[in-house]
């Protein structure tokens, strides 16, 4: 299996500051790239046209299946004094298979200071059990630590449209930045397969992250909570909200996501 560190190192960098990657079958969701992956994979190019400015946010198409060789092209939209933007392109045999916005910005003085997104009190990840039965998952999970602390797991049919779970990678070397929180934070299933009597397809089309730090922390141990909420089901398509904190209860994430429901 290929870690998140060996992924990383195996990435090629062209002339033009693209990337070219290959994408192996640990890290695939179906017949696509696990969703956080192709976003990580996205700020890592556009990374290297953008110096020592923290990224503030992420906007994700998944226009299409990706998966094997793919080649990452980043471009500069602006730079400012302060911020810049840019945008990449995702792009295998097939044409494009998704496209990302990213919004970087140095941090300023501000009069505004306050946190309104407390953690839910949980328990530790110690004292739980493993999300996963012994049935079949999805192959890119493998590559993860993920323990069910609030909420349904998939399939179970439950009331609840919130899910709650602790989360790591399980590559002892991964570096504790804000690619990495990208890698791991579209983990979890979407909260409204909770809620499901029987097994249904579903594709992510979109997902928007906000970083509430430009200084990734976390435990020793490297574990993340995350809490997923949905908050519309409907003509096929549901919507949720996304919230991702450390072990210390410090806010790093929040997003909205919006998924194809078929059936």
């Amino acid at each position: 299996m290929t870690s998140y560190t060996e992924l990383l190192a195996g990435l090629h960098r062209n002339a033009d500051n693209s990337l070219d990657a290959h994408i192996p079958e640990s890290w695939m969701q179906g017949r696509t790239t696990y969703g956080g992956l192709t976003a990580a994979l996205s700020l890592q190019a556009a990374l290297g046209l953008v110096d020592d400015v923290p990224i503030r946010s992420a906007q994700v198409a998944f226009v299409g299946p990706v998966g094997g060789d793919v080649k990452i092209k980043p471009t500069l939209l602006r730079q400012g004094k302060n911020t810049a933007y840019v945008s990449v392109d995702v792009t295998a045999e097939s044409g494009v298979t998704a496209q990302s916005i990213f919004a970087f910005g140095k941090a300023r003085e501000s009069a505004i200071h306050f946190d309104d997104m407390p953690m839910p009190k949980v328990r530790a990840p110690e004292e739980i059990e493993s999300f996963f039965g012994e049935g079949p998952r999805p192959g890119f999970t493998q590559n993860f630590d993920m323990l069910l602390a609030l909420g349904g797991r998939p399939i179970s049919g439950s009331d609840e449209k919130s899910i709650g779970l602790w989360m790591r990678h399980r590559d002892p070397d991964t570096p504790r930045d804000a690619t990495a929180v990208l890698a791991i934070g579209d983990a979890p299933p979407p909260a409204v397969m909770s809620m499901f009597k029987q097994p249904l397809r579903i594709s992510s089309m979109t997902w928007m992250a906000e970083f509430m730090t430009d200084t990734i922390t976390t435990d020793p141990d490297g574990w993340y909570f995350a809490q997923h909420t949905a908050q519309l089901a409907k003509d096929g398509y549901s919507s949720q909200s996304m919230r991702l904190w450390n072990r210390h209860g410090e806010p790093i994430l929040v997003g909205r996501q919006t998924i194809a429901v078929f059936g």
